[in-house]
């Protein structure tokens, strides 16, 4: 039996919001105030001056925001002053969605990782691909890679890059590919 169009809910999808610097996290507020999921990826870090330590919250990835919404809430959330514009892919008018399962696995490794998580902008050449089976990580795939002799899991974000981290070789075991479709 088919459904009908006006009953059915429009479905959530991941977007990249462009903000004003240092305005990721009271954005974040702003549209939770408005009903609308966010994300601003953030790692605690102790910074070190000659006698004191501070813990700081910093924004790993600077003036993006990553929006959960519907067409009408992606609008809405347009209304904020410190919003700018959606990422928009080159050649296209509509902007660009974040694949469910890549923001999945990049939130829980922001989340869970007791490791500083680095942001590659560069290409990186395809890896192993892995799961995590030790650690405060366990469950997260990605591709296991080398950079300067030093084992990381990655997670593609295909708009923004890599999403990676440390990762002793032993943590991890191999899947097997996926067949291409």
């Amino acid at each position: 039996m088919p459904t009908n169009p006006a009953t059915t809910a429009p479905q959530r999808k991941w977007y990249v919001a462009y903000v004003r610097l240092f305005h990721e996290r009271k954005t974040a507020e702003n549209l939770a105030t408005m009903g609308i999921e966010s994300f601003v990826p953030v790692r605690e870090e102790i910074h070190q001056w000659s006698q004191r330590k501070k813990k700081i919250m910093r924004v790993l990835i600077p003036q993006m925001i990553f929006i959960h919404a519907t067409p009408k809430e992606r609008m809405d959330a347009l209304t904020l002053p410190a919003i700018s514009h959606y990422m928009v892919l080159r050649g296209e008018h509509v902007p660009a969605v974040i694949p469910d399962r890549q923001m999945e696995q990049f939130m829980f490794m922001v989340d869970y990782s007791d490791e500083t998580i680095e942001m590659f902008v560069t290409p990186l050449e395809p890896g192993q691909t892995v799961k995590v089976i030790k650690g405060p990580l366990t469950g997260l795939e990605g591709e296991l890679i080398e950079v300067e002799g030093k084992s990381k899991v990655v997670v593609r974000l295909d708009l923004l890059g890599c999403a990676g981290v440390d990762m002793p070789v032993g943590y991890v075991e191999s899947l097997p590919k996926k067949s291409e479709k």
